[in-house]
């Protein structure tokens, strides 16, 4: 749920470099909006100026115009992709960073800071790492550490640069829960930018979308996909967007029809579909039952015999052999 004042607040910005000869602007004209308890992906082609922005959002790159309401370091934590380059450092230390910006001179933890590491700590859920040095962390357990450190800090709002930049599947997608939960269930405002169309659509409440109009179009990913605001800015190549599917040349011409439901229904039909098939619902000489039992069977029927296979892969088999 999104509360009814933003964290961060731009009127009229632009966002580019001062340079001799004139400002290069890579943004203009920007009135953008973060609330809490709202995951935005910010996305976008490469070099766009997507890091730049969100420089300027974190106040450590001056804008060529407009404003920024609402930088603050005690409103912002940041999560970059640099690397931490002192590896004998512990978990437990570079979490405790988090709370630099709230020490004095002696640099002495209070009871406070104690329990906002321990909180950012269960937040992410790697205590079982507290005491692993840097250099033992896979990528995807030391993201999770920069994260705890950003939430440490105890800000209402995360800047976050792809964030699941050099991950495998796996991390990515398990990265991309955590800030959905943070944002919903601990009320912070996330900004990530990302190339992870796929996961951005699954997972963002907001859309940044960075176009080559110098401005940004914002929206839910629904409305986006059905509105071609995607296609219109990544131009995409033999992929369809609303189904989500790589579009496959029907190089043999040959139309089979398929029933069934399901997830079997739907990986037959994409195999078919690869394999340059023409799939339908209605009535063909080559026909493709999928059974809903178990373990999952497939009836082939083609001028009234039927047969029975097991597995897809002897599905594309038995229907190679029987089409003419």
């Amino acid at each position: 749920m999104t509360t009814t004042e933003p964290i961060i607040t731009t009127h009229d910005l632009a966002v580019g470099y001062q340079t001799k000869a004139e400002p290069h602007v890579l943004f203009d004209g920007l009135n953008l909006s973060l609330y809490r308890g709202q995951l935005v992906c910010f996305m976008g082609p490469n070099g766009i100026g997507k890091s730049t922005l969100l420089r300027t959002l974190m106040g450590t790159h001056k804008p060529l115009g407009g404003t920024v309401a609402g930088v603050d370091p005690k409103q912002v934590a940041v999560v970059l992709t640099d690397r931490v380059s002192n590896a004998m450092m512990t978990v437990k230390d570079l979490v405790t960073y988090g709370r630099y910006p709230y020490l004095d001179w002696s640099i002495k933890l209070t009871t406070s800071d104690q329990e906002a590491i321990a909180s950012a700590v269960n937040q992410v859920g790697i205590a079982h790492l507290m005491h692993h040095r840097i250099d033992q962390l896979s990528d995807g357990q030391l993201q999770m550490v920069m994260i705890a450190k950003a939430l440490a800090q105890e800000t209402p709002a995360l800047l976050l640069d792809e964030p699941t930049a050099h991950l495998d599947l796996n991390n990515r997608v398990e990265i991309m829960n955590l800030l959905k939960k943070l944002a919903h269930q601990h009320n912070r405002a996330l900004l990530v930018t990302t190339h992870e169309l796929d996961l951005a659509l699954q997972t963002a409440d907001l859309i940044w979308l960075a176009n080559n109009q110098k401005s940004i179009v914002t929206g839910i990913p629904e409305d986006l996909v059905l509105q071609n605001a995607f296609d219109d800015v990544f131009r995409f190549k033999g992929f369809d967007l609303k189904s989500g599917k790589v579009i496959h040349d029907a190089y043999r011409k040959t139309s089979i029809k398929v029933t069934g439901n399901g997830h079997a229904f739907l990986w037959t039909k994409n195999a078919l579909e690869r394999n340059g098939y023409i799939t339908s619902d209605e009535s063909q000489d080559l026909s493709i039952e999928v059974k809903d039992m178990n373990p999952i069977a497939w009836e082939i029927e083609m001028n009234g015999t039927k047969q029975i296979v097991q597995s897809i892969a002897a599905l594309l088999f038995e229907v190679e052999n029987r089409m003419p």
